[in-house]
């Protein structure tokens, strides 16, 4: 690993331990994170949810990796790929606890109203649930603002939802 890969990561680490300490800490009242729905940012080329990559790795590895087409589950029309069957188990077993929050989309655009498909390789795994993120400046919004910005998307996420295509 190169030491700019290690500086990142060790970041990311970081950044994930605010951020969880945080939101626990000041959780918004009413109860637990949006749940996720069956309208999950799908890539549009290949229909694949994460563009390919394992959504159980976030939590697994720390990081993004991605999945093995022989590796496949469709879950409710879309198609998520795992690095291994272990993962793709786990997802089987539920779903809820490793798609990413909010379907994918953006906090912070959710928190404004606006739904901005997240970028699988800006990402975040907070109280348990993996967020994407627009990029790299809204991942530092989020971060300057976790509470606000989830009380904000909670708040903004029904309507936002059904303004997606079904």
């Amino acid at each position: 690993m190169t030491p700019r890969r290690r500086t990142l990561q060790t970041a990311r680490v970081l950044a994930v331990l605010v951020v969880s300490v945080l939101a626990v800490a000041f959780a918004p009242a009413g109860g637990p994170l949006a749940a996720t729905s069956e309208r999950v940012v799908t890539d549009r080329y290949s229909g694949l949810a994460l563009a390919g990559f394992d959504p159980v790795a976030y939590f697994v590895d720390g990081q993004p990796e991605l999945g093995r087409p022989e590796y496949e589950y469709d879950h409710h029309g879309i198609v998520w790929r795992f690095r291994n069957e272990g993962n793709r188990n786990a997802f089987a077993d539920n779903p809820g606890v490793y798609g990413p929050l909010f379907g994918g989309y953006d906090p912070v655009g959710v928190a404004r109203g606006v739904s901005r498909p997240g970028h699988p390789e800006i990402f975040l795994v907070v109280r348990g649930r993996l967020m994407l993120f627009y990029s790299e400046t809204a991942r530092s919004k989020f971060l300057a603002d976790p509470v606000g910005v989830l009380t904000d998307a909670q708040s903004h996420w029904p309507k936002v939802q059904s303004q997606l295509a079904r």
